[in-house]
């Protein structure tokens, strides 16, 4: 019986190996935790997220006692071909050739309008000022004019009224068939103000008046909010152009 024993030692160890080679094998172990990094933020705005203002309201001088503005936007060949330009070469000289300009940015209130205020900040602009808007009101002359009938109303100081100007003028888009015209054209006011809606998204017909200068376009007048947004104002807009038809003289 012992010489047995060995063989049947050997056929036992024989079996369990056979057994533990259909075991499956386990996994190895690692004791290193991976870490799922966050994606980078991106550099450009999700198709959901509002894009920042471009001219958020603690960035616009906030003028005080009267309800908004008037933003009178000239169109600067009528100008220059009547009895007023008189020698405004600064504006109407032979090589200039400006098409809107600014005429005004006039505090207003819903019944009438505020002028010839008395401020401490005196009534003649100084040129280095006034050099920060000539692009856009083209005559040292019309800037000392604006300050002392509206500007001395905004309750503003002189450089913060005129920053307000460039600002105002800024926010408006001046319709492509409007911004430079090669040679006299006709239309209607309505057709006028009918670009500049288009053309600034948010502006009512309501908000916006063009007005004539007996056949000719004069003005375009728009209503803004002490924050530059529009607003209407039906006391404006009663005094648009009645007129069928003007004309539009060409830039110089």
């Amino acid at each position: 019986m012992g010489r047995y024993t060995g063989f049947i030692a050997f056929g036992l160890m024989l079996a369990a190996a056979a057994v533990y080679s259909f075991l499956p094998a386990k996994a190895p172990t690692d004791r290193t935790v991976a870490t799922v990094s966050s994606p980078a933020p991106s550099a450009e705005p999700s198709a959901n997220q509002s894009p920042s203002p471009i001219k958020p309201a603690s960035s616009v001088p906030q003028g005080r006692g009267f309800d908004f503005y008037v933003l009178a936007l000239s169109w600067s060949p009528t100008f220059c071909d009547s009895e007023a330009a008189g020698r405004n070469r600064e504006q109407c000289g032979e090589d200039k050739e400006f098409g809107w300009v600014v005429h005004g940015l006039w505090p207003q209130n819903d019944k009438g309008w505020p002028e010839n205020c008395p401020t401490s900040e005196g009534s003649r602009v100084p040129e280095r000022i006034g050099r920060t808007v000539m692009d856009i009101m083209p005559s040292m002359g019309l800037i000392g004019h604006q300050w002392r009938k509206h500007g001395s109303c905004s309750s503003l100081s002189m450089s913060d009224y005129f920053k307000l100007v460039r600002q105002a003028y800024d926010s408006i888009r001046i319709p492509a068939e409007l911004s430079n015209v090669d040679r006299e054209s006709r239309t209607s006011p309505q057709a006028v103000e009918a670009a500049f809606i288009r053309s600034n998204p948010g502006l009512a017909r309501s908000a916006v008046a063009v007005t004539c200068d007996r056949e000719r376009v004069d003005e375009v007048r728009i209503c803004l909010d002490k924050s530059l947004g529009f607003r209407t104002c039906p006391e404006v807009d009663s005094r648009s152009c009645r007129r069928s038809d003007i004309v539009i003289p060409a830039t110089r």
